[in-house]
């Protein structure tokens, strides 16, 4: 089983892949981390790495065993994976944010469940894996990890368009319209924006590295929790 730095957690079975352990350590480091750490290299090229993998396994996949869908049906599923709010639901149902090594402030301010650093993170593990074990074990890890999402069709109009979606859900189910507020916080360089939003008695919060990322993570957020009411 893979194990985190230092050997004292093994990730979760779900992850079930055999990761070199600098590259896995690597892929756990946030920037947040590395900077308090002196500057140490952190995960963010493996994110630009993990990125493009998890794109073509995706893409690949729906083309081959969907061949009676036309390019923009495709283009929504694959949207419904590869999404910010997504990757980080992946990321939360093999409790990846419990092994991120991260900074004081990030660590104070929730980011083990923020959507942007779940999600960079599990690029980044993909992209590990890509390196580590091969193009195939990274394709079968997306696949796997993925299809829980892919299978659930409910999931493409939200993951789209999360906003649009909380909307028409709200009116559907006869709950007050949905009303956003956002804050800023961090340096002008990296600016990180926490939206919360409430309709009827749901109030849910998202944060992104723009105020329509945040948004849209709370938007999502507050989707699936009226969406499993009804």
């Amino acid at each position: 089983m893979t194990e985190v730095p230092g050997g004292t957690r093994p990730l979760p079975v779900k992850l079930r892949v055999d990761i070199d352990a600098e590259l896995l350590e690597l892929a756990l480091t946030h920037r947040s981390y590395a900077y308090e750490h002196g500057g140490i290299p952190h995960n963010e090229r493996l994110e630009f790495l993990g990125d493009s993998v998890l794109g073509q396994a995706v893409t690949v996949m729906l083309f081959t065993t969907h061949p009676d869908l036309d390019e923009g049906e495709l283009a929504k599923r694959r949207a419904s994976v590869v999404s910010t709010v997504a990757l980080a639901e992946v990321a939360r149902g093999i409790d990846l944010g419990s092994h991120l090594l991260l900074g004081r402030g990030e660590e104070q301010t929730g980011g083990r469940d923020k959507d942007s650093i779940l999600a960079d993170t599990m690029e980044a593990v993909i992209g590990a894996t890509y390196l580590s074990a091969g193009p195939e074990a990274a394709t079968e890890l997306v696949l796997r990890l993925t299809e829980p999402l892919l299978a659930d069709p409910e999931r493409y109009g939200a993951a789209m368009d999360p906003k649009t979606s909380l909307q028409e859900l709200a009116a559907r189910s006869g709950a007050t319209p949905p009303q956003y507020s956002v804050e800023a916080s961090g340096p002008d360089h990296d600016r990180r924006f926490t939206a919360t939003v409430e309709v009827g008695d749901v109030r849910m919060t998202g944060t992104g590295s723009s105020k329509k990322t945040a948004e849209m993570a709370a938007a999502l957020s507050a989707w699936r929790t009226l969406n499993e009411r009804a």
